[in-house]
């Protein structure tokens, strides 16, 4: 056991930012957000065919395949890890401190509690108020904020990794300039209406 925690106690992300410090404050989250230490956030895929394997996989990791949409990053694994690379770099010039832990804290300001649901009751459906799962929430948060990052770089001079710097440090102050943290409460604010 001492061997194994010598042996990632210097395995930092990128060779610069260490995960052991990292803490997730969503008890809800915890078990879901992933901070295996790694150098480079790619594990092939290997979680693909099992059920509920993707929360073993780093946050980063889940952060970089969601910016693998359709568009200047689709497919290209390379490309999106050195827009999230730069923007971590873009993040610890700007606060000073750890992009992981900004990270995570985005994460639990933009995922959603609550969505809502339709249920057919007599061939009437009613929209009905229910609790997200926390893989949902994880899931839902990281599409939020790189669909934000995406929607503010278009037509717009700032580059794509400035972009999601910006979403991630708004969505960790839960700023509402921030594009997740606008979806966030607009599924909320949908769901108290429907309870």
């Amino acid at each position: 056991m001492n061997g194994q925690t010598a042996q990632t106690g210097g395995m930092k992300l990128f060779g610069r930012w260490a995960v052991e410090e990292v803490e997730v404050r969503d008890l809800g989250l915890k078990s879901y957000v992933s901070l295996s230490p790694s150098i480079i956030p790619h594990s092939s895929g290997k979680h693909e065919h099992q059920r509920f394997r993707k929360s073993t996989v780093n946050i980063v990791e889940r952060l970089t395949n969601n910016l693998m949409r359709h568009g200047k990053c689709g497919g290209k694994k390379a490309k999106a890890m050195s827009i999230v690379r730069n923007a971590f770099q873009i993040i610890q010039l700007k606060l000073n401190r750890n992009p992981i832990q900004v990270l995570v804290d985005a994460i639990e300001n933009a995922a959603p509690c609550e969505e809502v649901t339709r249920i057919v009751y007599g061939g009437v459906a009613y929209p009905v108020s229910v609790d997200i799962a926390p893989q949902r929430r994880i899931d839902l948060a990281l599409r939020f904020i790189t669909e934000g990052a995406r929607q503010a770089s278009l037509n717009n001079p700032k580059t794509i990794d400035e972009c999601l710097a910006d979403e991630i440090i708004y969505a960790a102050q839960r700023d509402p300039k921030s594009q997740a943290v606008k979806k966030r409460d607009e599924i909320e604010r949908i769901a108290l209406s429907s309870r």
